[in-house]
């Protein structure tokens, strides 16, 4: 996906003088935002070899659903989105308790989700309608930027949070007798990322207005929010006991209850993780279109969100992936779709393209999960 990612880059930065400049960076960002979300939250559904069809349209429902309270019932922001991830999280339980209790696949339940969260979004918006949203807080989240100086605050704190983090598992990997990364090649690959979100600080805060009176540089507000959800989703599924037991079940669901662990609980409350984080989702999008309509997470949403999550290493068999794998298959998506706009291509280009990398990474898991169980 690394490697992808960076031949892509090349390829439509050769081909389109446009997209190495930084306004088109700093769009591919907020672009991305919506469906990196939501394929962060299909990462704890993906690891368990469970899919989640109808996380797309749950964002929609709960965006709007967010953009209700605060438009019309006087709300503050911070109540409706509060409001709005309670009701993704009920979504998710019901999700969660049809699959792990009742034992329906969740291909099903999911596929029927989608229909009914689809009915549901035209109920809350209207056929052909469209809810708009005023609020500056929301709205700016997508369309505004950080100051230059704290954009690099924000660098200067995440760079030195991830080279402590590195430090630190490389010492107790040594203390505890295991198998430990050679520090040289960590520090290049550190290094490496360094320099590369340096570059992209310093280029986000460099003047991209299209004119003397609209000034627009920063890195965008999405951005630490997109951190923050990294940052929280990592911790989760590799420093804590659910996390262990999210892999453990989607490994080997039997050996897993043989050891204790819940099974059903752990399908449910990844569920319920799944529509919660595609309730924030929901609200990227009202704050990226400043509205809510009834096709908002549908179309080719929950499609592209799968595909980031495989593209970037989620294993579709379970088990196997981790939260930035998302980011990653994102920003490839997100490449794909921006380039060839640029380009001039149209949707079927553009679909036919990102299902061929699709199908190559999905390919790609498939022979690597083979070899592994002949070896």
């Amino acid at each position: 996906a690394v490697l992808g990612l960076i031949a892509l880059i090349a390829v439509f930065g050769f081909m389109s003088e446009y997209f190495l400049t930084n306004r088109n960076f700093a769009n591919l960002l907020t672009q991305a935002a919506p469906v990196m979300v939501i394929a962060m939250g299909l990462v704890f559904v993906l690891l368990l070899g469970e899919i989640d069809l109808s996380a797309g349209y749950a964002s929609g429902v709960c965006g709007a659903v967010l953009v209700l309270l605060v438009t019309d019932h006087g709300w503050s922001w911070y109540t409706a989105l509060g409001m709005s991830i309670v009701v993704g999280a009920a979504l998710g339980t019901f999700i969660g308790i049809l699959v792990s209790r009742l034992g329906i696949p969740s291909f099903v339940v999911t596929l029927a989700a989608f229909l009914a969260f689809q009915g549901i979004l035209l109920l809350l918006a209207g056929e052909g309608g469209t809810i708009q949203i005023a609020d500056e807080t929301i709205l700016a989240v997508e369309n505004s930027n950080m100051t230059p100086l704290q954009g690099w605050i924000l660098w200067a704190v995440a760079s030195a949070l991830y080279v402590l983090s590195g430090i630190r598992r490389i010492n107790l990997r040594r203390k505890a007798g295991l198998v430990v990364e050679l520090t040289q090649l960590w520090a290049m690959k550190t290094i490496a990322l360094l320099v590369i979100t340096g570059v992209a600080v310093f280029q986000l805060n460099q003047e991209r207005g299209l004119s003397e009176t609209n000034s627009t540089k920063g890195v965008p507000y999405v951005t630490p929010l997109i951190l923050v959800i990294l940052i929280a989703g990592t911790f989760l599924l590799s420093k804590t006991a659910f996390g262990r037991h999210i892999y453990a079940v989607g490994g080997n669901a039997e050996a897993a209850r043989r050891a204790g662990i819940n099974v059903k609980r752990v399908r449910t409350v990844a569920f319920v993780l799944c529509s919660s984080l595609a309730a924030i989702a929901g609200m990227l999008f009202a704050s990226r279109m400043n509205s809510i309509s009834p096709s908002t997470g549908g179309s080719s949403t929950l499609l592209y969100a799968v595909g980031a999550a495989v593209i970037g290493g989620v294993s579709l068999f379970g088990g196997k992936g981790r939260m930035r794998d998302a980011i990653l298959g994102g920003l490839v998506v997100a490449v794909i779709d921006n380039g060839m706009g640029l380009l001039g291509y149209g949707a079927g280009i553009q679909f036919l393209v990102t299902g061929a990398v699709l199908l190559v990474s999905a390919g790609v898991d498939a022979i690597s999960r083979r070899g592994a169980l002949t070896n």
